[in-house]
């Protein structure tokens, strides 16, 4: 007859205290976080900063910013757009883009910011 086996109760899981829930974010903050997101891809930037100069329409933009693809850059547009860093406006066959006040100041602020140089210790 085999050994009775005595059975050992099962270990309880640990669990991970929970953490205190983070406080909520003013809304300012919130967009501007959500206004530097639309810019965290170069195309959209170069985008950006070609429709500070003047409105353009999508080949314009290609052949500007030397974009791969017409879609992607029509990709890019729909994003800023939905983003309201751009408005449209129909003309003919043509759709042009340029530059809602938001996005006016964005660019500028893009302007302002430059690389950061490394000092090297003397």
């Amino acid at each position: 007859m085999p050994a009775a086996t005595l059975s050992q109760p099962k270990p309880k899981p640990k669990t991970k205290p929970k953490a205190a829930p983070l406080p909520r974010l003013p809304a300012k903050i919130r967009h501007a976080a959500d206004l530097l997101k639309q810019v965290s891809d170069p195309t959209r930037l170069q985008v950006l900063i070609s429709l500070s100069k003047k409105e353009r329409h999508v080949t314009e933009l290609c052949a500007e910013i030397g974009a791969p693809s017409q879609p992607a850059v029509s990709h890019h547009l729909a994003l800023l757009r939905h983003g309201r860093l751009i408005e449209s406006r129909r003309d003919g066959k043509h759709n042009y883009y340029g530059l809602t006040d938001t996005g006016r100041k964005l660019v500028a602020l893009a302007g302002t910011l430059s690389p950061v140089r490394r000092q090297l210790p003397a």
